[in-house]
């Protein structure tokens, strides 16, 4: 099995995969705290992307951060909400120690909360 990065999002607010929602992964330097943006991605149908965010080669250890951009999908779902949105962009901040194993980052939200884990 190769090792990737991965991650899903659900609206747990309505119980469905998020669909189109752009999702930028960054690689952060903890000593010096510069992020490169390593891609900007989308989520399909399934709230899930196409391919691995990071698979084989690309999986380093190191630290890492996925901005959920759920603000431009809360617009189109959720005609009702305040503005500001409570929820905008949600940064998570994770560690991969292990370049060998996969890792999972699923994001479950609404307009008014989100979680998270560590999946494999």
């Amino acid at each position: 099995m190769v090792a990737k990065l991965t991650t899903h999002v659900l609206d747990t607010a309505q119980g469905r995969p998020v669909a189109n929602l752009r999702i930028e992964l960054w690689q952060i330097n903890i000593e010096t705290g510069e992020r490169i943006q390593l891609k900007t991605i989308v989520t399909n149908i399934d709230g899930r992307t196409d391919n691995p965010l990071l698979a084989e080669t690309e999986l380093k250890g190191g630290t890492y951060e996925l901005v959920f951009a759920v603000g431009d999908y809360f617009k189109t779902q959720y005609k009702s909400l305040p503005q500001p949105l409570f929820l905008d962009q949600i940064p998570i901040r994770f560690g991969i120690a292990d370049p060998t194993v996969s890792y999972h980052v699923p994001l479950l939200v609404s307009p008014w909360s989100y979680s998270t884990y560590r999946g494999s």
